[in-house]
């Protein structure tokens, strides 16, 4: 898989790359956070057609993402964002890099980076389209049904298909609705901690709709598909990690380099990776979880002796190694998030934390490397404990809770 990062200048103008003077190409365009089962219909459908008809697989994806530069254009009286205050998207479900991996193992042909700001989004839809028809050698174009593009978002899939009818150049295919329907999340999702052990129930589960409705007005709720990105952010935000993991197609993942904690885990018997800052995806609510956790080696540079290009697919071939089941740098793990509570009194810190306890036989030295932490099952929430003995015998517990749920 090719990957290309494009700025626009000034103006909003894309540098397209030319992918072929001859072969087409069937594309799609979105952020693809979380990678979930819509977004990977989506992508199943545009190789199959490339397939079909001979051409490129490819991807037009956007980052930062859009909702981002506008809401903090919005909060900044019009003024356009810095890449420094754009560089850490705490809401962001996946990384790019993330979304990289999952698009490569489709078999995706080219993903084209677009750097989005302002001058991009002024843009109308009709223009953007033809720079993708005449740049990028565009004959079919497949989006979700609820699509939305260009200046004021003046494009959705009615407007892009009267365009492909007038001008006969490209076509439109939309993948229909997906998944098992819709649901209600609160417009502002603010992350609740569950108060038992265990996964949690959905709280609208056992309501009548007299007392749905009441709950959907008490928090602002708005309808939307329970395959959607944002329908994940509020599961993630509530510690409903296996409904989360359900949407998603896969286990929830953040990526983030390891440092140096108070190595108070270690003096326990329990010795974690912490990650530093910033964290790549969304970090779900406080509590503990069990997962994995993946050794994905030093920070990876363009190696020596190998072009750009050729470094990335060695790194991607890597992390495939790495991230595969029986993996020898993959453990069941532990993972903790939150402020370590117990202990605070001692220390005065209230800094949240993410750390994760694999279960290995063997000391592992893992500073400086970066690591991948997968989701599988929310265990129970944060206690403060009255001293180190009912931390230890809580910590055994959770090895054992998590060796059985991961079947390790």
């Amino acid at each position: 898989m090719r990957i290309s990062r494009l700025t626009p200048d000034e103006s909003g103008i894309v540098p397209w790359p030319t992918l072929s003077v001859s072969k087409k190409a069937v594309v799609t365009v979105g952020v693809f956070d979380g990678m979930h089962r819509g977004h990977t219909e989506l992508l199943e459908r545009v190789k199959a057609l490339a397939e079909q008809q001979r051409a490129y697989s490819v991807v037009i994806m956007f980052d930062p993402r859009p909702g981002v530069v506008h809401h903090f254009v919005k909060e900044h009286d019009g003024m356009e964002p810095t890449a420094d205050d754009l560089a850490v998207d705490s809401q962001a479900l996946m990384s790019v890099d993330e979304r990289m991996h999952r698009m490569a193992q489709l078999g995706i042909d080219h993903v084209l980076i677009v750097a989005y700001n302002l001058a991009f989004a002024a843009k109308s839809y009709r223009f953007f389209l033809g720079q993708l028809v005449g740049k990028v050698g565009m004959r079919t174009l497949v989006l979700g049904s609820d699509a939305e593009m260009g200046s004021n978002r003046a494009g959705d899939v009615e407007a892009i298909q009267r365009l492909a009818e007038a001008t006969g150049v490209f076509q439109l295919d939309v993948v229909g609705d997906v998944g098992p329907g819709y649901t209600r999340v609160p417009r502002i999702i603010e992350p609740q901690a569950p108060e038992q052990a265990g996964e949690p129930d959905d709280p609208l589960l056992h309501m009548t709709k007299d007392e749905q409705r009441a709950w959907s007005k008490s928090h602002d709720a708005a309808k939307v598909r329970v395959w959607s990105s944002t329908n994940v952010r509020y599961l993630l935000s509530q510690g409903r990690m296996a409904e989360a993991n359900e949407v998603l197609g896969h286990d929830h993942v953040i990526e983030g380099q390891v440092v140096h904690g108070e190595q108070r885990g270690r003096d326990l018997g329990f010795p974690t990776a912490n990650l530093g800052e910033p964290v790549g995806g969304y970090i779900p609510v406080d509590g503990v979880y069990a997962g994995w956790l993946v050794d994905l080696g030093k920070r990876d540079k363009v190696l020596d002796g190998y072009e750009e290009e050729d470094s990335a697919a060695i790194s991607q071939a890597n992390v495939d190694a790495r991230v595969s089941p029986g993996s020898p740098w993959r453990w069941p793990a532990a993972i903790s998030i939150g402020t370590k509570e117990t202990y605070e009194s001692q220390t005065g810190l209230r800094h949240r934390v993410v750390e994760a306890y694999a279960m290995s036989k063997e000391w592992l030295d893992l500073y400086d490397h970066d690591v991948r932490i997968e989701f599988t099952n929310f265990l129970r929430p944060q206690v403060k404990f009255d001293g180190s003995d009912q931390l230890v015998d809580q910590l055994r517990k959770d090895e054992q809770s998590a060796l059985k749920l991961l079947g390790a």
